[in-house]
């Protein structure tokens, strides 16, 4: 297979003592949200001169990898999740030539490369779907995607009862060629993104051949949106409000699914270095989630328990437990993640008084007590960087974001939005533009200087000033420095680092949570609502908020200890 021109270097920064083909175990991902992350043309939305711009900012923050929300052609009808072309770049990103570099700069920092393709489904603007469109029913170009004609008198109704996961029906009626009403298509999400029919060998094998084009560029892996629901039952049944849980589902998590992966996975395989899959698999059951972890499958997937998780002692130790026991007989490494691009962000959840999240239920417009979200905060980022596998880091939770919700309607961009008509407030709030420096808005996201550009999502709340990476750079005390702190301590440390270092429970306080990794390093979070003593210790490595002065670890508070 074709080597990497770009390949990383296995003694590389952030994988000391690491082989090559195993980084990714332990391995610290940061989040890239292309649009928000720095605009380096002045245009006013982010773009892949400013990743390039910022990757020193990036290689000192201490991350091994970078994953990149969509960054291919799209009309943005869901912020990139709907995809004109795989094998290319967005114009207002930048350009193929652009990537190249952005990948061969980023593994000269030591930093590998991750993009997020999108199987499910794609955009209503791809040829293939437009060739879809002109043609006939039943037609070969019509069988990329799930056309069905309707039920009820003159098919005025949908084929059958599923809905949107952004609200409505899953299905839109096409008019055919002819200018008559015709056929119906779907699409579990908006009606820009038309689900591929993967019962189609075509479309298996389109899907393929991009993951090679991206894999001889240099890509070290991908993140594999919505991974659990490529395969429908092809009799498209109505789905059962009452089926239980143990039913088979006509369009998630079927077992037709899993020879796709395998296929996928010996593409991977097939490289010197062999590449990485990533899945974003939201299944509550944890034997069926382990299956996508099988040797012959993904790597690794997005632990959303974990982050779904309240800010409670029991309940945060029993998904630590139920997490790594259920990847333990597939020898996949566990991952632990508090926010991304589609959640609320957790200094908000964590001064919520419900500090839960629930797709449902966002909470959106409740009570916030942000100095509360942000200790918490900073404690959630002690625990989560020393359990044992994989850490994934959104774009600004190192700096202490909060969710903005006073976003007016009229600027809002989520389809959420739309297709509930406002019941849901979409995921706007935890996609603002990043703050740089300066002391007003937009805090100088367009690095070009003198840019002046509104950015796409101008949000940024005027008191973000304090929350800048210039504001918070060489400050002791700042979430920046913090994160930056406990990454390095992180990679200096084996019992943190490495995945193999068991978790073992301490004695604890009540509302206490401590565990020892390894044989040198210990956890202690602190979840009650009293300062509590530290277990026995030789030396303090770090903590998220200062001791009290007879050195007790204050509510709402994590330390890092040397043990042993």
């Amino acid at each position: 297979m074709t080597p990497n021109p770009t390949a990383i270097p296995t003694t590389a920064p952030g994988n000391t003592g690491l082989l090559a083909d195993s980084w990714w175990r332990d391995a610290v991902t940061y989040q890239v949200y292309v649009r928000s992350f720095a605009d380096g043309n002045g245009d006013g939305i982010g773009d892949l001169r400013g990743i390039r711009d910022r990757l020193g900012y990036l290689a000192d923050l201490g991350v091994d990898a970078i994953w990149l929300n969509p960054c291919f052609p799209s009309p943005m009808a869901d912020a990139g999740y709907d995809i004109a072309d795989y094998r290319d770049i967005e114009p207002s990103f930048g350009t193929l030539t652009e990537m190249d570099a952005l990948i061969a700069e980023a593994h000269q920092h030591g930093i590998r490369i991750l993009l997020d393709i999108v199987p499910n489904h794609g955009s209503d603007q791809h040829p293939r779907f437009q060739e879809a469109l002109r043609a006939e029913p039943r037609s070969a170009a019509r069988s990329w995607f799930w056309f069905r004609p309707g039920r009820g008198p003159g098919g005025d109704l949908p084929p059958n009862n599923w809905q949107s996961y952004f609200g409505g029906p899953a299905w839109s009626r096409v008019t055919e060629p002819d200018g008559a009403p015709g056929q119906w298509y779907l699409h579990l999400f908006a009606p820009e993104q038309p689900d591929f029919n993967w019962e189609n060998p075509a479309v298996r094998e389109d899907f393929l051949q991009t993951l090679r084009f991206w894999f001889d560029r240099g890509v070290d892996g991908f993140r594999i949106d919505s991974a659990a629901i490529l395969v429908k039952d092809p009799l498209l049944p109505d789905l059962d409000p009452d089926a239980g849980p143990d039913e088979p589902h006509p369009y998630n998590d079927r077992d037709g699914i899993h020879e796709i992966y395998q296929e996928w996975r010996a593409v991977a395989d097939s490289y010197d270095e062999p590449r990485v899959l990533f899945g974003e698999v939201w299944i509550a059951d944890p034997q069926r989630f382990a299956k996508y972890l099988r040797p012959q499958e993904m790597h690794a997937a997005f632990n959303f328990p974990f982050l779904q998780c309240a800010w409670d002692p029991a309940a945060l130790r029993q998904v630590i437990d139920r997490t790594i026991l259920f990847h333990r007989p597939v020898g996949a490494p566990a991952t632990w993640v508090l926010s991304n691009h589609d959640v609320t962000r957790h200094v908000t959840r964590y001064g919520r008084a419900d500090t839960r999240f629930d797709f449902d239920d966002r909470g959106h417009g409740r009570p916030v007590d942000l100095e509360l979200g942000t200790r918490r905060a900073r404690a959630a980022a002690l625990l989560y960087l020393a359990l044992p596998g994989g850490a994934y880091l959104y774009q600004g939770e190192e700096l202490g974001l909060w969710e903005v919700e006073d976003i007016p309607d009229t600027r809002r961009e989520d389809p959420m939005w739309r297709r509930t008509n406002g019941r849901n407030p979409g995921r706007d709030g935890c996609r603002v533009p990043l703050p740089w420096s300066g002391t007003e808005p937009p805090f100088e996201f367009s690095i070009p200087e003198g840019a002046e550009v509104e950015p796409w999502l101008p949000m940024q709340p005027a008191s973000w000033r304090e929350l800048t990476v210039e504001a918070q750079t060489g400050e002791p005390d700042s979430m920046l420095e913090l994160y930056r702190g406990a990454l390095e301590l992180r990679r200096a440390e084996p019992g943190f680092r490495d995945e193999r270092e068991p978790l073992r429970w301490l004695d604890s306080a009540e509302n206490v949570l401590a565990f020892r990794r390894g044989d040198d390093v210990a956890c202690v979070v602190n979840l009650s609502a009293v300062a509590v003593e530290l277990p026995p210790h030789s030396a303090v490595l770090l903590t998220s908020s200062p001791l009290t002065a007879d050195g007790l670890l204050p509510a709402d508070c994590a330390a890092w200890l040397r043990v042993g």
